[in-house]
């Protein structure tokens, strides 16, 4: 089996979370887009709280309401590098983490 070292961008945002008018996480994947990273993904939770110790959860009559969202991109460290300044600043109110990750198999 084939293992390849890559690296792992996970930004964790509230879902309100707003660059240049439009949703940081739309952003986001447009960033990636441009840097035609090899893929992105985004998570919407269903509980969480960030720095402001605020606890949100999704209630079934409540689908609105404002959610943590996690995005996750794993590339190259090349790739990550050119891309994280300009993520983390449209994500300046979110975490952003960088993490070392093992991929076993990866499809085109």
């Amino acid at each position: 089996m084939k293992y390849e070292k890559k690296k792992k961008l996970t930004i964790y945002l509230d879902e309100t979370a707003k660059y240049a008018g439009r949703p940081a996480y739309e952003v986001i994947l447009d960033l990636c887009t441009r840097h035609h990273a090899a893929g992105a993904s985004v998570f919407r939770g269903v509980a969480g709280y960030g720095g402001s110790g605020v606890l949100h959860r999704a209630k079934f009559i409540d689908l609105s309401a404002s959610m943590p969202v996690k995005i996750e991109i794993i590339d190259s460290e090349e790739k990550i590098e050119s891309m994280l300044a300009e993520a983390a600043r449209i994500a300046s109110k979110g975490l952003v983490e960088i993490s070392d990750v093992t991929v076993l198999k990866a499809t085109e």
